[in-house]
């Protein structure tokens, strides 16, 4: 089983990235509403993957990111990036932090899946 930590400030979007992932099969998804709750719950367990949108209140997504990679504890998390931002600049802002995957909103499962798998492949 797989720990995957959702970072996303919607509700909705959030339910949705979890509901896709555990149909995938082997993902336990906890879920954190933005970048403050991300950061306390990563000390809670193992995390395997880390998804997270960019715009959210509190600290954003690049923020996070910026964090996750520069800890020891947490450098080696493959990260994926959910988000409406959908300009060629965002997606290499987002993938210069260190992203392994970049996501547009809206998705399908699918395009969610094959981040998910090129991501976990890295590690």
């Amino acid at each position: 089983m797989k720990n995957v930590l959702i970072v996303e400030d919607s509700k909705a979007i959030r339910s949705m990235l979890r509901v896709a992932l555990e149909e995938m099969g082997d993902f336990f998804a906890i879920e954190a509403g933005n970048g403050f709750e991300a950061l306390k719950t990563l000390p809670t367990r193992p995390f395997d993957l880390i998804i997270t949108d960019i715009n959210m209140p509190d600290i954003n997504g690049l923020e996070l990111i910026g964090f996750v990679k520069s800890n020891p504890a947490y450098r080696n998390i493959p990260l994926i990036i959910v988000s409406t931002e959908k300009t060629e600049e965002d997606k290499k802002r987002g993938l210069a932090l260190g992203a392994s995957g970049y996501v547009v909103k809206p998705f399908k499962p699918q395009e969610l899946l094959a981040a998910v798998q090129k991501a976990l492949e890295g590690k």
